[in-house]
């Protein structure tokens, strides 16, 4: 997240950095990962939209994400997970037009700050 908040910092005043919360990855009802109950982390697969900001919050908080991005919620029908398939984390750059100028690999391991920085310079001629 430094690289992002850096980025957010140098263009956040020509360009809208969102974090959208989407479904949990590793839910307790779902794929669970042997890690996170190893760390305390046991979250069912929120139902509600009020689950999910609880869910979003206490995620943030374990991973102490201090960050002046804002947050989003993707809504229980996970229409923005959809659209855009970002589970379980992509970087996506988001031209003038409302198309998809820069869409990341599949994260952890395709979630490139640095490749989104050359995007956003590109689309900002700098």
């Amino acid at each position: 997240m430094g690289a992002l908040e850096e980025q957010h910092r140098r263009y956040g005043d020509r360009v809208a950095y969102l974090i959208v919360y989407i479904r949990e990855a590793h839910p307790e009802d779902g794929w669970v990962l042997e890690e996170n109950r190893a760390a305390g982390v046991a979250v069912a697969d929120p139902r509600m939209l009020s689950e999910r900001a609880e869910v979003a919050a206490t995620c943030a908080l374990e991973l102490k994400l201090e960050t002046t991005i804002p947050m989003l919620l993707d809504d229980t029908d996970d229409a923005a997970a959809s659209a855009y398939g970002g589970w379980p984390d992509r970087l996506y750059l988001i031209d003038a037009a409302g198309r998809v100028a820069y869409q990341g690999g599949e994260g952890p391991y395709g979630f490139d700050p640095d490749a989104l920085d050359a995007a956003v310079r590109a689309e900002l001629a700098i």
